[in-house]
């Protein structure tokens, strides 16, 4: 069974999804402010993205155009790194776009009212607090996160494995031919 890029690429899409939903709530809640739909749409895309885009817009302005260009260029440097031969851009790709899920659904619970608190005691009785939204939606990216992190490995284990045994091949040929 040979990887397939549409596989891998699958989840990095699926942030960058998310990221390009949330500007296009954004800017259909500039032109429609008091349509409920939209104040809904853009409260439940707001906490994948708003520290990020909150970075961006600091840093570079606050243009659609250039948030739509951010998104564009990632998902084609996404779309290589998964067609790459190599396997270690596929890995990547994969790796930031879990990294990223996790990082904005814990930055976006921090600010929101609902939120589980959990408290943990550490080795000498230390406690500290994780607050993250563990609803539905946010279980079901990490577990999706999670699923592509799972089949990056197996795809990268496999083409591992396969490079082992061609080069085992190459080397027991060359050892008859001496």
């Amino acid at each position: 069974m040979t990887r397939k890029p549409i596989l891998l690429f699958a989840f990095p899409a699926l942030m960058l999804f998310l990221l390009a939903a949330e500007r296009i709530a954004t800017f259909l809640l500039g032109f429609y402010p008091a349509s409920p739909a939209m104040w809904q749409a853009w409260l439940e895309l707001r906490p994948y993205s708003t520290m990020f885009w909150q970075q961006v817009n600091f840093y570079l302005g606050g243009s659609i155009a250039l948030d739509t260009a951010i998104i564009l260029v990632a998902s084609a440097a996404c779309w290589m790194a998964c067609q790459a031969k190599r396997s270690a851009g596929f890995f990547l790709a994969n790796h930031v776009a879990l990294l990223f899920a996790g990082l904005m659904i814990a930055a976006g619970s921090h600010s929101e009212t609902a939120s589980t608190i959990a408290s943990f005691t550490a080795e000498r009785g230390f406690q500290f607090s994780l607050m993250i939204d563990f609803s539905l939606k946010n279980s079901l990216v990490l577990c999706l996160g999670l699923a592509a992190c799972v089949y990056c490995h197996v795809a990268f284990l496999r083409e591992a494995r396969q490079r082992a045994d061609a080069r085992a091949g190459r080397i027991l040929a060359l050892q008859r031919d001496l």
